[in-house]
């Protein structure tokens, strides 16, 4: 794949219930450069990951249109959700500014309930 905005690769957080999973994979099939390879036995196009995309999310009856952007939109507001602190989360994405990581607080609305107002920690 291409790298990112601004020649930046993108950095994630690799799930612990994943990586035995992917060290059975590494085991049956001893990739030797990339960990998943393209049909040509290089790396995998953005075109061929983009396809797979479609494939799994037809498979699990998503209708809308699912990107590989939208995975990354989706963890962070997943991230988000579960109370990471968005300063946290502006760095997976590659975000330079936090303005750009604030379209996620938009999406979310879980906790909004539990905000209390400063105000109301004082005696009247």
């Amino acid at each position: 794949m291409r790298p990112g905005k601004g020649i930046d690769d993108r950095v994630t957080l690799l799930s612990a219930k994943l990586l035995p999973l992917l060290w059975e994979y590494y085991k049956l099939y001893k990739p030797a450069t990339y960990l998943f390879t393209g049909q040509m036995g290089g790396k995998y196009s953005e075109r061929s990951a983009q396809l797979v995309l479609k494939k799994a999310a037809m498979k699990a009856g998503i209708k809308r249109e699912v990107t590989l952007r939208t995975l990354r939109h989706s963890f962070a507001t997943h991230l988000l959700e579960n109370g990471t602190d968005i300063r946290y989360i502006q760095s997976l994405p590659g975000h330079n500014s936090p303005k750009t990581t604030q379209i996620y607080t938009h999406i979310t609305t879980k906790g909004l309930d539990q905000i209390k107002n400063p105000l109301d920690n004082f005696d009247l």
